[in-house]
């Protein structure tokens, strides 16, 4: 594949050159695991790719706004990914319930259903036979019920989607699968409101964002939803065998990580960054 690419429908491709022509007014934004990083067993152990902090620096150059958008504590995200270095990057973690920006870090408290589904989860996973290698990540805002470890992750996680369903409506929270894993988090935050009020806040005139797993797909609607609004954007999707589905939903659709970040790369390239 040859880069920049030329995406798959005219409405990215129509985001890419309203990006290309015009950068001081662009917003590119992207997911971290599964896009700049590689989805590893424990997500402690994620990394950004060697070229991901380059490709981002010279892109936080020559365009407009540069962020990423992640599940994780933004913190996280900036300390596994060496993000501190690339200047003027906004971090939004938690699905927009954080902001880094500028070493500063600010954001809400976990509501108490959060607090109240940390309690309950480990008697629920237990009463639902829930298979040895099942484990459960404390994000603060949200908790993320992982069964890569367990010896058929697919069948441990529709085993558990049930429940853990049943434990959210409870709750008032929402149950959102992804990548062997369902997460439980506060509904009407997402990665499209975030990335919707991001354009909003910095009057982007387009916008590209990077994701890789279904959380990402909120994300692509509202790409899809400012285009309807006379804002061209671009959805690109690090492809994944895991999530077919986001593939389906992109403009254009590059090989994992390392495609993301030779994209980045080469538009900052284009863009002299």
């Amino acid at each position: 594949m040859t880069y920049p690419p030329r995406a798959a429908t005219p409405e990215g491709q129509a985001g890419l050159d309203a990006l290309l022509s015009s950068p001081q007014h662009a917003l590119v934004g992207t997911d971290f695991d599964g896009t700049l990083a590689p989805i590893v067993t424990e997500p402690r152990d994620a990394r950004a790719l060697p070229g991901a902090v380059p490709a981002l620096t010279r892109l936080a150059r020559a365009v407009g706004t540069l962020a990423v958008i992640t599940g994780r504590p933004a913190a996280d995200a900036v300390a596994y990914g060496g993000l501190e270095a690339v200047p003027g990057l906004i971090v939004l973690g938690h699905y927009g319930w954080q902001r880094w920006h500028d070493g500063e870090l600010a954001g809400a408290v976990s509501p108490p259903a959060v607090q109240a589904a940390r309690q309950a989860l480990p008697g629920v996973l237990s009463q639902a036979g829930a298979p040895e290698g099942t484990w459960i990540e404390d994000k603060g805002h949200a908790l993320a019920v992982h069964t890569r470890r367990t010896a058929d992750p697919e069948s441990a996680l529709r085993l558990l989607r049930g429940p853990l369903e049943d434990l959210a409506a409870q709750l008032g929270l929402a149950a959102e699968p992804g990548r062997m894993v369902i997460e439980l988090r506060p509904p009407g935050v997402d990665k499209g409101t975030a990335l919707t009020d991001l354009v909003t806040e910095r009057a982007a005139d387009s916008v590209l964002f990077c994701g890789d797993d279904l959380g990402d797909l909120p994300a692509f609607a509202a790409v899809r939803a400012l285009r309807a609004e006379g804002i061209p954007g671009c959805a690109v999707a690090s492809a994944s065998a895991e999530s077919p589905q986001v593939a389906a939903e992109a403009d254009l659709v590059v090989d994992g990580p390392e495609g993301i970040v030779a994209l980045l790369a080469a538009l900052a390239s284009e863009l002299g960054g």
